[in-house]
């Protein structure tokens, strides 16, 4: 009943509540076209009035010979580039003004009016730095020392100014596109001017390049002349910057619509990097081509020339295996049959660390058949080698410790040691660690620092070791008796040496049982057969005298209370 009530009331003051919101719309549009944002007003007239310095410090610049005339218009350029800058964004925040605005118009005029003028004025600035360039390469022609090398870097600046214009152009393009203007002329003479000037820096980074492969060869000749270093290091300068003015170029390039798969396989083949922005299919075939090709040639003119080469590198390669081998067995030959007290774990070092060398000889000359020079690999391994040292300090640490091992000889090869808290038989040994098989066939890898730093127990260093046994009887046992049973036990093993001969003593008076140390010595192999043996034939003698084994006891006694 109640929403029925107030539905017929709103039906009465819809038409009211329609015409209050187009009077608000109206009168929001009203104001919005009465208003005009002050801070554009303000940027266009900034903008005028940075046109006008700038034209006035164009004008006052004054002839080529005048003391500061680079230096102006140097400033001249910068101050041009910051203007189309600020002009750009300009076009970009009226371009997002509403079109119901009434002053958009007005600002829209202006900016037309100012971009008529813009391509014109790039255009003489781009013409003006081409004479410069020119002049500036026939004073870099007849300049040496100081002077050549100021005038150089002139130079690249005058190149780079060239660059930036050509992008400051395209922008222009693109502004004018925002405005609603055509730029058809404007286009077609930026196309035409950058396609030329991209076959030239095109050409002169092929030209720079092969200049490049020569003087590298002359160095390689003339290691020590100075002349050609200073040469090969301006071609490398030369060859980045344009390198990086022809990357620079290819958007250009692509947003005038041109095709600039041509320059980008250029930058593929001689900047020798690949990036997201170059890619593009027509390169990356043109680059595989243009490789493919110079193989087949290389294959065609040095085929017979590259197949001896890898002939003779296989068959040095296959030679000094064969000759590694025979310096191991000579090593091995030599140091079995020397009177120097050498252990096994120093001749197996040297052992392989002949091998290691004549092969590495080897490998090196190998090398040098297919062209690739000793001289540079040798002075990169020394650097290398520096740069591993220093990142792998302990490892040197090892190989330190592993050295005072071979020299001191604490153990050898078969040798049962306790070190570090581990224990087994030396298997092998190297100068960074030592390999270490335990009773249960695991194999333990034990850096020799950790070796070297600690106290090391060589269990099986001595021809000969002692084997400690120790037996308890009864307190009513006969001492005599156990004692001669002892006796006779010792003396009848074969492998229990009689010099030095066995002790066989009362030790210690126990809790429950007279102690007795049997020792007898035998050889370090037969340690554990005699310490086995004994400890059998003690049990199974003293059962047969009639002597006990005390073992611990426990008596327990019960007590029970009668009831009162």
């Amino acid at each position: 009943m109640l929403s029925s009530i107030l539905m017929k009331r709103s039906t009465k003051f819809l038409p009211l509540l329609l015409l209050l919101v187009q009077v608000t719309t109206a009168a929001q549009e009203a104001q919005q076209e009465t208003v005009e944002p002050a801070d554009l007003q303000a940027t266009v007239s900034t903008l005028y009035s940075d046109i006008a310095e700038l034209r006035s410090l164009s004008d006052n610049i004054g002839d080529p010979g005048r003391r500061d005339h680079d230096a102006l218009v140097y400033r001249r350029d910068m101050r041009s580039f910051r203007l189309f800058h600020d002009f750009n964004s300009l076009v970009t925040r009226v371009a997002a003004v509403p079109d119901t605005a009434s002053y958009r118009a007005k600002l829209l005029t202006q900016l037309t009016e100012l971009s008529a003028k813009a391509g014109d004025a790039i255009f003489d600035r781009i013409t003006e730095i081409e004479e410069r360039v020119a002049q500036a390469d026939k004073v870099l022609a007849s300049s040496s020392g100081k002077d050549r090398v100021e005038q150089a870097a002139f130079f690249q600046d005058l190149e780079d100014i060239r660059v930036r214009y050509y992008e400051t152009l395209l922008k222009l393009i693109d502004s004018r596109k925002t405005l609603g203007l055509t730029s058809d002329d404007l286009r077609a003479r930026l196309g035409e001017q950058t396609g030329l000037y991209m076959e030239a820096l095109a050409g002169r980074v092929q030209l720079i390049a092969a200049s490049r492969t020569q003087i590298q060869e002359r160095s390689r000749q003339m290691p020590d002349n100075t002349d050609v270093k200073t040469a090969l290091l301006d071609l490398e300068v030369r060859h980045k910057r344009n390198l990086r003015r022809l990357e620079t170029m290819i958007p250009v390039l692509d947003g005038l619509g041109m095709d600039s798969s041509i320059y980008k396989t250029v930058l593929l083949q001689q900047a020798g990097s690949i990036s997201v922005s170059l890619f593009s299919p027509r390169a990356f075939y043109s680059v595989l081509g243009e490789a493919w090709t110079k193989i087949k040639n290389v294959f065609k003119s040095r085929g017979p020339d590259l197949f001896l080469s890898l002939l003779m590198f296989a068959a040095v390669l296959y030679l000094f295996r064969l000759l590694a081998r025979l310096a191991q067995r000579l090593v091995r030959v030599a140091s079995d049959r020397s009177s120097l007290p050498m252990s096994n774990l120093l001749k197996n070092m040297l052992v392989s660390i002949s091998g290691g060398a004549v092969l590495l000889v080897g490998i090196l000359i190998a090398l040098s058949y297919i062209g690739i020079s000793l001289t540079p690999m040798l002075a990169g391994l020394g650097v290398a080698g520096f740069i591993v040292g220093f990142a792998l300090q302990d490892s040197l640490s090892n190989f330190a410790a592993g050295a005072m091992i071979l020299i001191y000889r604490p153990y050898d090869v078969n040798d049962f040691i306790e070190v570090t808290d581990v224990s087994g038989l030396v298997k092998k040994m190297n100068l960074v660690s030592t390999t270490i098989v335990t009773f249960d066939n695991q194999t333990l890898v034990v850096p020799n620092r950790k070796i070297w730093g600690d106290v090391i127990k060589n269990v099986t260093a001595q021809k000969i070791r002692r084997v400690d046994l120790q037996f308890g009887i009864g307190y009513a046992d006969d001492i005599e008796l156990a004692e001669k049973v002892f006796r006779q036990i010792v003396d009848s093993h074969e492998k229990v040496l009689k010099d030095p001969e066995p002790n066989i003593r009362l030790h210690s008076l126990g809790d429950s049982s007279v102690n007795f140390i049997v020792r007898p010595w035998t050889k370090t192999e037969d340690y554990w057969s005699v310490y086995w043996d004994i400890t059998r034939e003690v049990k199974l003698r003293l059962d047969q005298e009639g002597i006990s084994i005390p073992f611990p006891q426990r008596d327990v006694h019960l007590y029970t209370e009668k009831e009162s």
